[in-house]
């Protein structure tokens, strides 16, 4: 049996910038896609504190080191500048394996940074 699980979050950030006339996604600093062991073009899903929205998207990187947080294209409607929000990603495998399986949580202090 294969399933679903956590595989990687990060946990309370800040939107900085929302674009509703980009193609869509949400772009995040470089350092936390590294510390949360998440990669360019991963499937996401968004989740924020400040309206209970929850949507999926796609990553792509903002520099290294901003602290970027943006919501891009239709994404750029459900969220405010300023809002808290958790970024999770899940994997699927087999449940023995899931059993075992450690997620990347991490935890960003003030202005999106580790």
């Amino acid at each position: 049996m294969v399933i679903e699980v956590l595989k990687s979050k990060i946990h309370r950030v800040n939107v900085t910038e929302a674009d509703l006339n980009y193609v869509g996604s949400i772009a995040i600093d470089e350092d936390l896609l590294d510390a949360a062991n998440m990669i360019e073009n991963e499937k996401v899903q968004i989740l924020d504190i400040n309206n209970g929205e929850r949507f999926e998207t796609y990553i792509i990187k903002a520099p290294r080191g901003s602290g970027e947080i943006c919501l891009n294209g239709p994404a750029a409607r459900k969220v405010q500048v300023g809002d808290v929000v958790l970024i999770v990603s899940y994997a699927s495998m087999d449940f023995e394996e899931a059993k075992t399986f450690e997620p990347s949580v991490i935890f960003p202090k003030e202005g999106n940074r580790l």
